[in-house]
């Protein structure tokens, strides 16, 4: 909220002068009647409808949830340097592209263990296996749900999925 006298914004505890006069910092404190009549007009502040930008370009502009084949004004495809069409990845593509890289990040930590197994033929213990396995299984399942969803909503859904199985899964690495 702001008052302003002739476009310029005067600050509540400040004093400052009009054509009037001077006016002391306690000026907040004079009625609504006595602000317009020395020449004070109030100005709310804008409201900007918040989003999530992860989702939306703005308040109510959804981000496509499947890729998009840019086009130029004219209709045509439109090419990049490559001469290949331009492909705008959707949230979806995103979402995926994220769940393989925490999947990759979870597994990371016991790669050396399946290196020296296929090197030296060193067995891997059982829970390490089924810790990968769980890991996997779920980097599919989660995929899976993204690639069927078709609202935004369920979107946010399988998102907050994921991070809830990064937690579990990172609380029962081996």
């Amino acid at each position: 909220m702001a008052y302003k006298y002739n476009g310029k914004v005067i600050r509540a505890g400040w004093a400052w002068s009009s054509d009037a006069g001077h006016h002391p910092a306690n000026w907040m404190l004079l009625s609504n009647e006595a602000k317009a009549e020395i020449g004070l007009v109030y100005e709310a502040d804008l409201v900007v409808a918040s989003f999530d930008k992860r989702f939306y370009w703005a308040a109510g502009k959804e981000r496509a949830l499947d890729d998009v084949n840019e086009t130029n004004e004219d209709g045509t495809p439109m090419l990049g340097i490559d001469g290949k069409q331009v492909v705008t990845k959707g949230l979806k593509s995103n979402a995926i592209a994220q769940v393989k890289v925490t999947a990759a990040e979870l597994l990371a930590p016991t790669d050396w263990m399946v290196v020296r197994s296929a090197e030296n033929g060193t067995d891997i213990d059982a829970d390490t296996l089924a810790y990968r396995a769980a890991v996997r299984k779920a980097s599919n399942d989660i995929e899976a749900k993204i690639t069927a969803v078709s609202t935004h909503a369920a979107l946010w859904r399988c998102t907050t999925l994921l991070w809830a199985l990064t937690v579990c899964l990172q609380a029962t690495h081996p």
